[in-house]
């Protein structure tokens, strides 16, 4: 059986070329014409391939690598071997992710997966869809009445897109992905199995019997937006749900109707945010984060991973536990209950 390299790094890469995207000059005796041929990590790197480090526990592993080059932070410089060139910056491991984006571009964002360059046999379109030239469309994908999709996008097997849906350009919609009453901008990726439209969980509950309350939103999604596997985000109630630009919600992420998530958020695996609560610019959820309904998260605020969010945050907090509040009474708590915990084993004990 064949061993098969799923993405393949390209070529034409040189050292004077990295030294140049990352804004380092190249050590005296570094030729800037060696081609780099990829990217691995310190331990398994040969000698036409990059590593980096940023973290001290891999000291050692660094003290032994045979990599071409290796991005450090001036306080690592002086572990790297004589063998590999150090290029040397403040921030390694994003000048590493740049470098990776041109040498792996394939792996940017989900494409094709069977090499579709237009429309697909299998294909489901309907005729008062618009697609604009260049997108791509894999096989057993449905675009509904309405649909529109700007060029460039890509559409995975089984991807379904509603009537009246707008997705922009040069988004990649993952197979099995299914987005319904949504207005989707550029540079968006929803990955495979993404359900987003769909209803909220929204009923009228009464001893007779619990009546369910339409859902007759939207989701907004603004560009360059990632969206995880198997993530739902429900649309609205009667406003939309909104995720600001730049925002990325990794995996098993659950979104309620009427949430409106602002810019360059991070949202962790596992996280759920109840119904119309907002978060604004900036915040970063961990995993396992549960936030209660129609609360507000402050613009940068922090929240610790399987936190449970019961009042509003002021911007700039750095909050966990459950429920959640200011990290110094976290810990504190936690310090406390740890010491009151080991007094009264030794109480125990002595009795």
């Amino acid at each position: 059986m064949s061993d098969p390299v799923f993405i393949a790094p390209k070529g034409g890469l040189t050292l004077g070329a990295v030294a140049e995207a990352c804004g380092v000059a190249l050590p005296e005796g570094a030729d800037p014409a060696q081609a780099v041929t990829g990217a691995a990590p310190l331990e398994t790197a040969c000698p036409t391939e990059l590593a980096y480090m940023d973290n001290a526990r891999y000291g050692d592993v660094l003290a032994t690598t045979r990599a071409l080059a290796c991005l450090v932070s001036p306080r690592f410089a002086p572990r790297v071997p004589a063998g590999t060139i150090a290029l040397v910056t403040r921030d390694p491991y994003r000048a590493y992710a740049g470098l990776l984006a041109r040498l792996y571009e394939e792996a940017m964002r989900p494409g094709s997966l069977f090499a579709a360059s237009g429309i697909s046999p299998g294909a489901h379109i309907h005729p008062q869809a618009r697609l604009e030239d260049g997108v791509r469309v894999d096989p057993g994908a449905v675009v509904g009445p309405g649909a529109e999709i700007g060029s460039g996008t890509v559409l995975g097997p089984n991807a379904v897109v509603g009537p009246n849906v707008r997705i922009g350009r040069d988004c990649s919609i993952g197979a099995g992905a299914t987005l319904t009453h949504a207005l989707v901008g550029n540079r968006v990726i929803v990955h495979p199995g993404a359900r987003i439209g769909q209803d909220g969980f929204g009923f009228a509950m009464g001893a007779g019997g619990h009546l369910k309350v339409p859902q007759v939103g939207r989701v907004i999604i603004q560009d360059d937006v990632e969206i995880g596997a198997n993530t739902t985000i429900d649309r609205g109630a009667s406003r939309d749900t909104v995720v600001g630009e730049g925002s990325k919600i990794d995996n098993l992420v659950q979104i309620a109707h009427n949430v409106v998530i602002g810019r360059h958020c991070v949202i962790v695996s596992g996280v759920g945010i109840s119904g119309s609560t907002t978060l604004e610019d900036y915040v970063v959820l961990g995993g396992q984060v549960g936030v209660v309904g129609h609360l507000r998260i402050g613009m940068g605020s922090q929240i610790a991973g399987s936190s449970n969010v019961n009042r509003d945050v002021p911007p700039g907090s750095r909050w966990g536990g459950t429920p959640a509040k200011p990290v110094r009474t976290w810990f504190r708590e936690m310090t406390t209950l740890a010491r009151l915990a080991e007094r009264s084993g030794k109480d125990e004990a002595e009795g």
